[in-house]
């Protein structure tokens, strides 16, 4: 086995374990630092998988932003609202999660049929590949690729979406601000 098999498991393990502890999870509090321990595994993942500017961008966007609004959000609420939340029905299994239940099983069934019928080495694309020389090497710099065409070809996309996300970081400013009782 070699070292980056090695370090791939080791990296499955601790995101699988610690995304299961985060939808397991009482505490709300550990929930977020487990989740915060999951993303940088499946950054860590990509890593492995030569995708390095989505590694990146995993980190900065998600454990950088995503995590810290979610730990203001956590921070921000009332002790009321935490108060009510752990108060919640204590029962794994209820009428009002059958649902859910049937809709994670359904899922689940989808996706063991699809791992188990589909043969990724053989698809006909994947084949075709290396014939056409479309193949990612480790020694390619997609990162640099990425960000010319992002400033050149599609800068006024990025830019779009830029002023969508500062209009949604302005909402929910405005939406946590406690207002003033009468």
């Amino acid at each position: 086995m070699s070292m980056v098999q090695i370090f791939f498991y080791v990296m499955s393990f601790i995101t699988i374990a610690s995304a299961l502890l985060v939808a397991t999870g009482k505490n709300l509090v550990r929930s977020v630092f487990l989740f915060f321990i999951t993303l940088f595994g499946l950054a860590g993942l990509y890593v492995l998988a030569l995708a390095d500017f989505v590694a990146i961008t995993q980190v900065v966007i998600y454990v950088g932003g995503i995590l810290v609004l979610i730990l203001f959000a956590f921070m921000l609420s009332g002790k009321e609202t935490l108060g009510a939340l752990q108060q919640q029905q204590k029962q794994f299994i209820s009428a009002n999660k059958i649902a859910s239940f049937f809709l994670a099983a359904l899922f689940f069934v989808v996706l063991v049929n699809m791992l188990l019928k589909v043969n990724a080495d053989k698809l006909p694309w994947v084949l075709h590949s290396p014939t056409i020389n479309n193949v990612i090497k480790p020694t390619a710099n997609m990162t640099e690729n990425i960000g010319v065409n992002l400033m050149t070809q599609y800068l006024l996309p990025f830019e779009a979406l830029s002023i969508l996300l500062m209009m949604a970081l302005i909402g929910a400013a405005h939406l946590s601000r406690k207002e003033p009782q009468p």
